[in-house]
């Protein structure tokens, strides 16, 4: 690779010939402050807080646009770059509403640290009338009185999940992102993944807080509230009380929802592992008996409403198993209220997940029948943190438990759900003890883990080869599905993520800055959190799962049964663009 020798503050430094000098300044440790810059999705200079000196050159120049040069000297730090920040942040700040302290991004905020690390106290700020919030959609608020214009947002949905819902709107001081044609979140062809609330620096885009809902549903007497929590949660939860990224905190996790005073607490794993055995028959049999190859699975609400909304030729394709969270939730308002002798009505179901389309998906009409709705309020991970906090929990100190009984018994295979691979890794470990009609060793499938964007794998067993793909993030999975439509996609099965990574870097999950994304593989991290449980656990196939074998054989009888199609499937239909 091509060098070239530049001068950052005096430092003598070499770098790719392609890098820019903000790319340069870090790799030498040197932190210039960016606002709208992305490493590898966004870099406009629209902010311009990124500003240097040239030597040899009078303007300041963007550094995360500028290429480097061959002997460039480049000052990162003067009082004239200070002072240039310094008024570009006051712009920034005149329209920005500052109600820092009951703000949801309060601390994590990246517009409120770099005002303290520039030094701005004693600012005032001459905030224009507000503007109105949309809070119609059931997932994400979008609050223009917080936004400062970086693009990031933009830049995420159109770049890296290939969709391009948002963009900029009027001009001057009227300028605004908003989704397509300038419709509310409710109305845009949105797949609610939430990684435009990831992207974000401010809380101009958040998720829609049920939180008050739970608390409301913990205070009364008259109902018997129970939570179930998503694997991707415990690998991500810790980080929100300062343990490093990729802690597991699964037990201390069932000790603050016990804490907070849930009635019982169950594990979505159980009914990931309850998916395995749906989705695994429906495979099979759509193999057997010559059905629509390849089958996608259906476990990502915002996949879901991706094929709905852009692909809806092609929903034959996708599996009608519910997501685990659904079949959790239909499970518990029938075969638990008949075990417990309750009245469905009176269970309030809470999921905590690390999605917010999680909150559209329970929210839709297909997912509700005599029992009411199967899961009555969605937490993401960082809504879970705040009630904790909220409660005064101090939760690194907490001693672990275990949840309860039954629905909070899991496999392995279970737990690697929230990975990109995890949900094709646990199908093919049941698939091949099946077809194979022996119990196999060799349960580690290497081929369908980590994060290039689209794997590829072929799997021997029982005289089949099955062929599997594996997507993550939407634009990814938009080149299988025109691999199906040309019909060039020879495969059996094919699983598809909404977010990339999959759900351990889903739009509810812990907020982590540009820059520490720069330094950690959050996503791998989080992800080797949940491949680390699973290697611990003594049982890492979703079949052998014996809580799961107690309930169809005490309520559903078999996989694929009646009973099966009736509170665990699902089906799809086209949505409109707009």
């Amino acid at each position: 690779m091509e060098k070239v020798s530049i001068r950052i503050d005096g430092i003598r430094v070499e770098v790719p010939k392609d890098s820019t000098v903000l790319q340069a300044a870090r790799s030498i440790g040197i932190n210039i402050p960016t606002l709208c810059y992305l490493e590898g999705v966004n870099k406009t200079g629209a902010c311009r807080m990124c500003l240097v000196e040239i030597e040899g050159e009078r303007g300041l120049q963007t550094s995360c646009t500028l290429p480097v040069k061959e002997d460039m000297s480049v000052i990162t730090r003067s009082r004239r770059i200070r002072e240039a920040r310094k008024e570009n942040m006051q712009l920034i700040l005149a329209n920005h509403n500052s109600d820092c302290l009951s703000c949801s991004k309060n601390t994590s905020c990246e517009l409120q640290k770099m005002c303290e690390d520039l030094g701005m106290y004693g600012v005032l700020m001459r905030m224009q009338a507000l503007k109105p919030v949309d809070d119609r959609s059931p997932c994400i608020v979008r609050d223009p009185n917080k936004c400062i214009l970086c693009g990031r947002c933009i830049a995420v949905c159109k770049n890296v999940q290939g969709i391009g819902v948002l963009s900029m709107a009027e001009r001057g001081l009227d300028t605004e992102i908003l989704p397509a044609f300038g419709n509310s979140f409710e109305e845009a062809p949105c797949i609610f993944c939430g990684q435009c609330i990831n992207a974000c620096p401010t809380a101009a885009l958040t998720e829609k807080s049920e939180i008050d809902k739970v608390w409301e549903a913990l205070e009364d007497k008259d109902l018997h509230v129970v939570v179930q929590v998503a694997p991707a949660v415990r690998a991500a939860l810790g980080e929100e009380f300062g343990m490093p990224i990729g802690t597991s905190v699964t037990r201390q996790m069932y000790t603050s929802l016990r804490m907070l005073g849930f009635d019982k607490i169950f594990d979505t794993n159980f009914a990931a592992d309850l998916t395995i055995l749906e989705e695994g028959t429906e495979l099979l049999e759509r193999i057997k008996s010559g059905g629509k190859l390849p089958m996608i699975t259906s476990c990502s609400p915002g996949w879901i409403r991706y094929i709905e909304i852009y692909h809806s030729d092609l929903l034959e394709h996708v599996s009608s198993c519910k997501s685990p969270q659904q079949m959790m939730g239909s499970v518990l308002k029938t075969y638990y209220a008949q075990l417990n002798g309750l009245d469905p009505k009176k269970i309030f179901s809470v999921s905590v997940m690390p999605c917010t389309a999680k909150k559209y998906e329970a929210s839709k009409e297909e997912m509700a029948g005599d029992h009411g709705r199967d899961v009555d309020a969605v937490l993401t991970t960082r809504e879970l943190a705040r009630m904790i906090k909220e409660a005064s929990l101090d939760f690194a100190s907490l001693e672990p438990s275990d949840a309860d009984e039954i629905f909070g018994d899991y496999t392995g295979a279970g737990v690697i759900f929230g990975a990109t691979g995890g949900v094709m890794e646990a199908a093919i470990r049941t698939v091949a003890d099946i077809l194979e009609g022996a119990e196999i060793e060799d349960i580690e499938y290497e081929a369908v883990r980590g994060l290039e964007g689209v794997k590829e794998a072929s799997v021997a067993v029982g005289g089949l080869t099955v062929k599997v793909a594996v997507a993550h993030g939407t634009d990814n999975a938009r080149k299988l599905l025109e691999l199906i439509r040309e019909g060039k996609a020879d495969y059996h099965f094919i699983e598809v993520m909404a977010c990339p990574g999959g759900c351990v870097n889903g739009g509810g999950q812990p907020y982590v800055s540009p820059f520490e994304r720069e330094k950690f593989n959050v996503m791998q991290l989080r992800a080797g959190a949940l491949y680390k449980e699973d290697a611990e656990l003594p049982l890492r196939k979703s079949h052998l799962n014996p809580s799961v074998q107690k309930l169809y054989s005490d309520f559903l009888g078999k996989p694929g049964s009646h009973k099966s199609h009736e509170f665990l499937h699902t089906s799809y239909r086209k949505r409109n663009q707009f």
